[in-house]
């Protein structure tokens, strides 16, 4: 697409798999230097290795993003060894299940940080490299805080925090120059969404009844249609553009599902 992020050095979050490789892959592509965060080195490794091959350039750390003394290193060791950060892109998590029936206190919790701690973390470590390169912040949001979804009580209320931080963001860094904005998921099949998928009564079948309730053709999101507008949000062909939701689903949350 040519937008203008080659040598930006952009974070990205969960980058080794999932919705994460997908913007990682169009961020290679852009000639953007994406630098992974995540917890399995060997993960990080292989898609950076399969990208060398292509011609492309990125990097990786290691951290385990619950924690949250890892936040503050994995950024650290971007600054020490690259000099910048030009984009952060918060989007590690999972949809993890914990409910309000069948949850607790201490795994609402735990999900909160899976989901929702580190993006403030992240932002919050990286925030005067952001200001010195008047850089760009996009969340990845689901669904599941505007919808429900039923038995997944902390992912949706990080999700909803998610995207109250966005517009929160959005305004305090207004002074900045740094532009926030979200890309919200509704159904895209990754490995994570396979996984769950296959832990219901019949998954061919629910995945059939799922896919024909998507309103634009019938069909999952893919990665990189995801990954291609947080690559446009994160530059300057969206130099107006702050503070957004922008929902890429299909039409999932906003169209009449009955069509």
């Amino acid at each position: 697409m040519n937008l203008g992020l080659q040598n930006k050095v952009i974070v990205v979050s969960g980058g080794a798999k999932g919705i994460g490789e997908g913007i990682v892959r169009v961020l290679a592509v852009e000639g953007a230097l994406p630098v992974i965060i995540g917890r399995s080195d060997a993960d990080n490794k292989a898609l950076l290795t399969e990208l060398k091959a292509q011609g492309f350039h990125g990097d990786s750390v290691v951290a385990e993003l619950t924690v949250p003394a890892e936040c503050e290193k994995a950024i650290s060791e971007i600054v020490q060894k690259h000099g910048r950060i030009d984009g952060l892109v918060n989007n590690a998590g999972v949809n993890d299940g914990v409910g309000l029936e069948k949850g607790n206190y201490t795994a609402f919790i735990e999900s909160l940080h899976r989901n929702l701690v580190h993006y403030y973390l992240l932002a919050h470590h990286a925030l005067p490299h952001l200001i010195r390169s008047k850089g760009a912040i996009v969340n990845i949001g689901s669904k599941t805080a505007e919808t429900g979804q039923g038995n997944t009580s902390a992912y949706a209320a990080a999700n909803g925090g998610r995207n109250a931080l966005t517009r929160e963001w959005a305004v305090e860094l207004l002074p900045h120059g740094i532009r926030v904005n979200a890309v919200i998921v509704a159904e895209c099949y990754t490995p994570l969404y396979q996984r769950w998928i296959q832990t219901l009564p019949n998954p061919e079948e629910k995945l059939r009844d799922i896919t024909a309730k998507i309103p634009l053709g019938n069909r999952m999101t893919t990665a990189e249609e995801i990954a291609n507008a947080v690559a446009f949000l994160l530059s300057e062909r969206s130099s107006h553009t702050t503070g957004q939701l922008i929902h890429v689903d299909g039409g999932y949350v906003h169209l009449d599902r009955a069509l």
